[in-house]
């Protein structure tokens, strides 16, 4: 099973929404930069994934969720009143991709930004670097088990 990190703003879609109900599925769509999308079509049914709360007051991973359902069209492109709506898209012709997600749990202590960048073990990983704005990332087994340890 591969590992990932996706980021979200947590008032938007954090921990707390997929705690709230654990045995509810929550899709993750709205991705909208390829690179990111490319990352998601890669996804599998089992795969586990941080999530990281961005844009807020306590950034940092909060989370793991796994995929229960692997890449399939995102449907608020298609939705002319969806802010991801993409007139260039088709059903036909998908360019959004999204995977649904549930609940495994809320790590020890939320992870901050500076304790990555501090990590010599994640030197390597996407997030940590400057200029990187991907919202979905792979996490290598080894960086996985890095931020592991810096939860508890």
């Amino acid at each position: 099973m591969a590992k990932w990190l996706v980021k979200s703003e947590p008032d938007e879609c954090g921990i707390d929404d997929f705690a709230a109900d654990p045995q509810s599925v929550i899709p993750w769509d709205g991705v909208r930069n390829y690179q990111a999308r490319n990352f998601l079509c890669q996804m599998a049914e089992g795969d586990e994934v941080f999530l990281y709360h961005s844009s807020c007051r306590h950034i940092g991973v909060a989370g793991i969720v796994k995929v229960v359902r692997g890449p399939y069209p995102d449907a608020a492109q298609f939705d002319s009143h969806s802010p991801y709506f993409d007139p260039k898209s088709s059903p036909e012709n998908p360019r959004w991709t999204s995977v649904d997600m549930r609940y495994v749990r809320t790590l020890p202590s939320l992870v901050s930004l500076a304790t990555l960048k501090s990590a010599p073990e994640l030197a390597d990983l996407p997030l940590v670097n400057k200029g990187s704005r991907l919202s979905v990332m792979p996490v290598s087994e080894p960086e996985w088990q890095a931020i592991l340890r810096l939860a508890e």
